[in-house]
């Protein structure tokens, strides 16, 4: 399925800059699925996670303290957005110091490990093989960081049957 990062500026600003996953096959970011397969029974949840992103973008950048880390494999990035105690979403993202966030998806999380409910691991095997590629592409030089540091550069495009040979 090919796919590209793409700035949600909704969410960005001055103190971190927001990707999501535009999966060409949906015609839609993996964040605007969560959103919608979401709405109807976790609206309020959902509206923290829209306040958390925005003031993560435009007012105080990707803190350590916001993310669950260590949601993938050691050193991929893959974290999820903090749970408020007693919430039931779950929102996998990597992270990329305090400046740099590509949101996925994710699902509400009814278990103990993520494992345990084949949604979330699905949502969070794509960040980690997003995020593999997103390595590789760095170390080859294809995608590099902003002067700034802000923003990803370079080939942003994934086809991911190219990966499943």
């Amino acid at each position: 399925m090919k796919s590209k990062l793409v700035k949600l500026k909704q969410f960005s600003g001055n103190k971190a800059t927001i990707y999501g996953v535009w999966f060409d096959e949906l015609k839609q970011t993996s964040f605007d699925l969560f959103i919608s397969e979401n709405i109807n029974v976790f609206k309020s949840e959902l509206n923290d996670i829209v306040a958390r992103l925005i003031s993560i973008g435009k007012t105080i950048g990707a803190r350590e303290q916001f993310f669950k880390q260590y949601e993938g494999m050691p050193g991929d990035g893959v974290c999820a957005l903090f749970d408020i105690p007693g919430k039931k979403l779950r929102l996998y993202c990597i992270r990329y110091g305090t400046l740099i966030v590509i949101v996925g998806s994710g699902s509400y999380k009814n278990v103990q490990k993520l494992q345990q409910f084949k949604k979330l691991k699905d949502e969070n095997e794509i960040l980690k093989t997003l995020s593999a590629e997103i390595t590789r592409r760095i170390k080859e030089g294809d995608i590099w960081y902003s002067d700034d540091y802000m923003e990803l550069e370079g080939n942003l495009e994934f086809n991911n049957e190219e990966n499943e040979d």
